[in-house]
Parts: structure tokens; C-alpha cells; sequence
């Protein structure tokens, strides 16, 4: 039986000083929120990209913010010019991962087929996280697994839990993997050994988001309690919390500024919210 994820209303990167969020109104909005305020929300809104015939699912942005690609719920991936609005490729088929497979497509190509299909998952893939070579993935099927295309190799580690979210150290030695039994586990990349773990937070229904910050030394997360948390890395224990940060909503997603000690949370009540670090 499926986990029960239930879609958000908002997927969320942020690059630079500017904020990309997909949502369930089947559209993209490119937002610089330092021109945003209470008064006027909409002031900071830059671009608007409209192409998915149904909910946006999850956006992946270049390294240098000229391009980015979305998958949405109607088995479509496009990739985006960040500044003309334009759609440069489509590629069809792909239903967000919920086929438990991982395509990889050129994007000098003009073949609409895939040149690789990794088939591993035996449930819906619920999180792709790219570092160089590497692909590490998460999956309802409660497995973690890191593919490294250089080699051809697949490491495969069992969490326990449908997983909701990953992403990889800078140091590339270990790996944040949120589950829904309300916990965030370190795990080591070379041992697949439990770190440490972070809970507080819950995370039973929705597909939750963490992520790093302050050079991987805090661990920041949404909750479906509508709080916001940030944990120690190497002591687990919470340093800071936001109540109410959504209208007490699911706080489905997060992301971090690599520039300013800001981040940003986004959630199911539609809106986005900016945050400094906590001291």
C-alpha cells in the first residue's frame, strides 16, 4: 500500500536573492522578495511561467540560475529559460517519479527518449537530490539510494520509512533523509550508519522537506503542524522554532539562501515566507 502523500500546494527553490515556487494552480512564479511587503504581496512577483496542464510537483534550478526544470502532475517535464519565460525541451511520460523510475534525458538532444531509466524503486520515487556524478534518491519503498553514474554503481540503504526528502552534505560524506515517522536522520554515506536524528516536528501524511544551512551546521525543516524548526547538526537538539508560520498549515517546504543568512519556507495555505538564520 502507498504512503499516503497528499500534494502541496507549493515546491520551492531559491537561488540567489530571488524565489522560484511551483504550486497547484499549475503555475510558476519567479519571485525577488526584497521588492515585496505586507502592503502590496504581489510587488515582488518578476515572471510568470504557464505550460503544465496540472500541479507543478518539483523544480530543479541550474547552477547558474539561467534554466530550470519542472515536472508536474500531467507526465510532463519542461525545461525552462529563466528569462524569456520560454520552454526550451518537453519530454512526456514521466508522472513525477510516482512510476518508481529515475529518467535521464540530453538536453542537447532533440530525442524525446530518455537516455537512461534507472528501475530500481519498487514505489513511487518521492525525492532526487544532484551532486556531479551522483544521484541520490528517495522512496516510498523505504530505501535510500545513491547511484554513481562514473562507476555504474547503486548503493542502497534501508531507511525503515517512506522517505519524503534527501539531500547531500557539501562535503558529500553523508546525506539528510526525512521520513514519515516524524524523523530526520543523518546517515553516512559510507557505511549507511545513522548519524544522528532530529525530531520535534511531524511528518506522518505530506511529502516534508528539510534541508541544510550555515555551511551544514543546522538542519531546517517544515512540519504539519504549521511550525518551522532548526536543529544543531552534530547535536540534534532544536535551536530555534517558528509557530504559526503559515496560518498554522502544513509548512510543506524549505529552502536556503547561499548568499544572505536568510531562508525561506513555503506551504499548503499558498504563501511564501522569508527568514532570517537563527543566531
Amino acid at each position: 500500500m502507498r504512503a499516503p502523500f497528499t500534494a502541496s500546494h507549493t515546491a520551492l527553490k531559491e537561488a540567489n536573492m530571488c524565489i522560484l515556487t511551483g504550486s497547484s494552480d499549475r503555475s510558476i512564479h519567479l519571485y525577488n522578495p526584497s521588492k515585496s511587503s505586507p502592503s502590496v504581496p504581489k510587488s515582488g512577483l518578476i515572471q510568470t511561467y504557464s505550460a503544465h496542464g496540472h500541479e507543478v510537483l518539483d523544480i530543479a534550478v541550474t547552477d547558474d540560475n539561467a534554466r530550470f526544470a519542472s515536472v508536474g502532475g500531467d507526465k510532463q517535464v519542461f525545461l525552462w529559460d529563466v528569462a524569456t519565460g520560454r520552454t526550451l525541451r518537453r519530454w512526456g511520460g514521466h508522472f513525477g517519479s510516482f512510476d518508481a523510475t529515475v529518467r535521464l534525458w540530453d538536453c542537447k538532444s532533440q530525442s524525446m527518449k530518455p537516455i537512461q531509466v534507472l528501475e530500481e524503486a519498487k514505489d513511487s520515487v518521492s525525492s532526487l537530490h544532484v551532486v556531479g556524478h551522483e544521484i541520490v534518491t528517495g522512496s516510498v519503498d523505504e530505501r535510500m539510494r545513491i547511484y554513481d553514474l562514473r562507476m555504474g554503481m547503486v548503493l542502497v540503504d534501508v531507511i525503515g520509512h517512506p522517505i519524503t526528502s534527501t539531500t547531500q552534505t557539501r562535503d558529500a560524506n553523508a546525506v539528510l533523509v526525512s521520513t514519515l515517522d516524524s524523523t530526520i536522520r543523518l546517515m553516512d554515506k559510507g557505511n549507511g550508519q545513522m548519524l544522528q536524528s532530529y525530531n520535534g516536528h511531524t511528518n506522518k501524511d505530506y511529502r516534508i522537506r528539510s534541508t541544510l544551512g550555515m555551511a551544514d551546521s543546522v538542519v531546517i525543516s517544515g512540519s504539519e503542524d504549521g511550525k518551522l524548526y532548526a536543529w544543531d547538526l552534530l547535536e540534534g537538539k532544536v535551536v530555534s522554532t517558528i509557530d504559526e508560520a503559515h496560518g498554522g498549515k502544513v509548512a510543506s517546504a524549505v529552502a536556503v539562501n547561499g548568499v544572505k543568512r536568510e531562508w525561506a519556507s513555503a506551504g499548503v495555505d499558498g504563501t511564501v515566507c522569508v527568514w532570517g538564520m537563527p543566531d
